[in-house]
């Protein structure tokens, strides 16, 4: 056993963990993140994903030992005071989830590509979320939600560079 260290959904937690037992089995098991989904224990499906220190990553792999001093923040820690993350909101209003299993990590892999390029094309979201798989085929719909969150980004981008120039005289 090791005692381990992390800030989970933006609480801290000291726990006593196997040394084998995987960061997966620790959010569900220990901390009672259940949307963070076991899928197929081999990085595969990508249902699993969490962000750790921001950067997706399949927990189903990790051990929950290596997160010892890090951040991890999961699906149920993007929602803030009853409002979705832009996200969420997205998968939903494109009816971009059927079953669900995939769900949590899509969405958590989406912001990660999001972060890393805020207006992909198609082919780049396709290929960003390669790693997560959606066995009921709403990829359509997947893509669309990401493109909806990207489109809605660059156009408060548009109006805040709008704003900024505007209003770059005296201040109101």
């Amino acid at each position: 056993m090791t005692r381990i260290s992390v800030t989970v959904d933006g609480v801290n937690y000291s726990d006593e963990v196997e040394n084998r037992s995987l960061l997966v089995q620790y959010l569900r098991n220990q901390l009672g993140k259940t949307g963070t989904v076991v899928g197929c224990d081999t990085t595969s499906c990508g249902a699993c994903t969490v962000h750790l220190d921001g950067r997706s990553v399949k927990s189903c792999t990790m051990l929950a030992v290596q997160v010892d001093g890090h951040e991890i923040t999961t699906i149920e820690g993007l929602e803030r005071d009853g409002v979705l993350h832009p996200m969420q909101a997205a998968f939903h209003e494109c009816h971009a989830l059927q079953c669900g299993f995939c769900t949590p990590g899509m969405i958590m892999a989406s912001i990660d590509l999001l972060n890393d390029k805020a207006h992909p094309s198609e082919t780049e979201i396709r290929q960003g979320l390669e790693g997560n798989l959606c066995r009921c085929t709403g990829y359509q719909n997947i893509v669309r939600a990401v493109q909806q969150v990207a489109d809605a980004s660059a156009s408060a981008d548009a109006s805040t560079s709008a704003g900024a120039s505007v209003s770059s005289g005296a201040p109101s």
